[in-house]
């Protein structure tokens, strides 16, 4: 029996719209599970707080939990390697920051490509680090700073937080773009406290990790390192109006297995962006010293290639080398 012309052309209508049709349903129904947020530090780190603060946020807008799981080691890499070997099904995610873009040159032998092998989504913060000294050390400003360390040189121990850490690198683009040359004094803990004693003389650290050091006078911030001043800290200057062009920032987001479906990665950053929006993030933000950093997962890919490229460049220049 011959179908009829208007039957055949629904029929053939209808087939034409099955895989929009699919892939939309796909989306709303997406996260089906627990989604886990992977954070390649120790919990209670400035990471750490960033992600559960991010995971809550996604829990309540999107119906499922998204459960922090850390897994630290080898610099963030292991937590990295396993959300690169997870299902690419948007229920494994992965708190991606400034590491990430440092890792890809510091370690010469990768099991994977950051830049190909992670999709970014959303990015979430940007932070400053703060340049600060102990309270008795000479220099009040930056420029004093600078002629203390030339008149000193290779005698100013510049304490981080561990090799190839964002205030490591921090601390060796203010040496080559001011002329100077410290001793890199590696942490895994107590950096501070070994600051605030005066068993060395410089860091560039979190500003989270400071403000209350900063507030209480137990140590001196001679400049933050964005291109603006900090809301947290506006008394303090930044680097850029002495070492012109200088600019060195924490941030983080999130990423994904690659080959995540692209309408999963849609959702995800709609959901971050209206986080960023949201009144009660941006003060929580505020109170940890950082700023919201919203765009879309194009604008963040572009800015953790610009990243990588800048700190490669450092990290090459300054022979750093990974423990």
């Amino acid at each position: 029996m011959e179908l009829p012309r208007r039957n055949f052309l629904q029929l053939a209508i209808g087939a034409v719209g099955l895989p929009a049709a699919s892939r939309f349903a796909c989306a709303q129904a997406y996260p089906s599970r627990p989604v886990r947020l992977i954070v390649g530090f120790p919990p209670g780190g400035g990471a750490d707080i960033l992600a559960r603060l991010m995971a809550q946020w996604l829990s309540e807008r999107l119906g499922q939990p998204f459960v922090i799981e850390n897994r630290p080691g080898a610099g963030g890499n292991i937590g990295t390697e396993a959300v690169v070997r997870a299902p690419a099904d948007g229920h494994t995610l992965l708190l991606v920051n400034s590491t990430n873009a440092v890792n890809v040159t510091l370690y010469d032998k990768l099991s994977f490509n950051f830049i190909r092998d992670i999709v970014p989504i959303a990015s979430w913060n940007r932070a400053p680090f703060v340049m600060e000294v102990n309270p008795s050390f000479p220099a009040k400003t930056v420029p004093e700073f600078i002629a203390h360390a030339k008149a000193n040189h290779g005698k100013i121990g510049m304490a981080s937080s561990g090799i190839g850490s964002g205030p490591h690198v921090a601390g060796e683009l203010f040496q080559m773009m001011a002329g100077v040359q410290m001793v890199h004094v590696p942490y895994r803990a107590g950096a501070l406290t070994d600051l605030i004693g005066g068993q060395v003389q410089v860091t560039f650290d979190p500003l989270q990790s400071s403000i209350e050091y900063i507030r209480t006078g137990k140590l001196r911030a001679l400049a933050v390192t964005t291109a603006t001043r900090s809301g947290a800290l506006p008394e303090v200057p930044s680097m850029g109006d002495f070492v012109p062009g200088y600019e060195a920032s924490g941030w983080a987001g999130v990423g994904a297995p690659k080959n995540t479906p692209p309408e999963i990665i849609d959702q995800l950053n709609k959901a971050i962006n209206a986080g960023l929006a949201d009144p009660k993030i941006k003060a929580r933000l505020a109170d940890l010293g950082t700023t919201p950093f919203m765009g879309s997962p194009d604008d963040f890919g572009k800015f953790i290639v610009e990243e990588t490229d800048k700190w490669g460049k450092v990290i090459r220049a300054a022979n750093v080398k990974a423990e």
